[in-house]
């Protein structure tokens, strides 16, 4: 390797002769998938990738398009930043998610809200159930005190580097990395105020599906949860699929849930209309 490094041609032809390579972590070009649900075409399919342990990814989503994520082996941990891809200065507000719906556990039928009142992304279907708007991700110092190490490009990366990678592919910085919220990793609180981890690992292939009430941008960091017990660094990789679908119509279940709701999705409809 050292000879090839040393010789630019050399290294060319080696970089060359990687292609057609396929490994499980990666983007699939163009988006294939044969597990797609009915009634959507394959050309609508925009984004298949597979997120590997300790990876990230982020994607902009036109509004209407679903996001599916899977988790592959039971250990995946999939923290989230959302954005307004117009505006990113409006991004996912978890304090405003869950007071304006009375409700810190996410699930099927709730909603990501923005600091503005606006729904970012609604979950249309969930058969994880262990989702976490408490805890936030981890950083290096806390991958640091628990595991021994937490750079970037080391062996166990924290959420927030991660996160601050997949918000610089869009032109953001570190005061863009906003709290997240986690999916497929839980917390519980409990009478006396503790928080309970509720971090598996879990049966192979949970999912959940997330409708993009706005054009966003989605960064996904899949590192372990941050009060995940265990000594090792553990987690595992992460499928995410997404598609072009409708944009959320006046009769539709989610929408007319509940009146934050609805006020909610107003705000989105009243965005849109400029």
């Amino acid at each position: 390797m050292t000879e090839i490094l040393a010789d630019p041609l050399a290294a060319r032809d080696h970089a060359r002769a990687q292609e057609g390579t396929v490994v499980e972590s990666m983007p699939v070009l163009p988006p294939v998938a044969d597990d797609l649900p009915d009634g959507v075409a394959s050309d609508d399919l925009v984004w298949e990738e597979t997120i590997a342990a300790g990876g990230y990814a982020t994607r902009r989503l036109s509004r209407g398009s679903r996001l599916r994520l899977i988790d592959l082996q039971g250990d995946a941990c999939a923290s989230i930043l959302v954005f307004n891809a117009e505006m990113p200065t409006e991004r996912l507000n978890v304090a405003d998610t869950v007071k304006v719906q009375w409700n810190a556990y996410l699930g099927k039928g709730k909603l990501l809200l923005s600091d503005m009142g606006r729904v970012l992304m609604s979950i249309v279907s969930d058969d994880a159930g262990t989702h976490d708007t408490f805890c936030g991700t981890s950083n290096p110092a806390t991958n640091a005190a628990k595991y021994g190490e937490g750079r970037n490009s080391g062996a166990c990366p924290s959420g927030r580097d991660r996160f601050l990678l997949g918000v610089a592919k869009h032109g953001l910085g570190r005061r863009d990395v906003h709290p997240c919220v986690t999916l497929f990793k839980g917390a519980r609180i409990e009478a006396d105020g503790a928080i309970t981890p509720v971090v598996g690992p879990f049966a192979p292939g949970r999912s959940l599906v997330l409708r993009a009430e706005m054009d966003v941008i989605v960064v996904i960091a899949n590192v372990p949860h941050v009060l995940d017990p265990r000594a090792q660094y553990t987690v595992t990789p992460l499928r995410a699929s997404a598609w072009r679908g409708a944009v959320t119509g006046e009769d539709d279940p989610v929408r007319t849930a509940t009146p934050e709701g609805l006020r909610a999705f107003r705000n989105v409809e009243d965005y849109f209309r400029r």
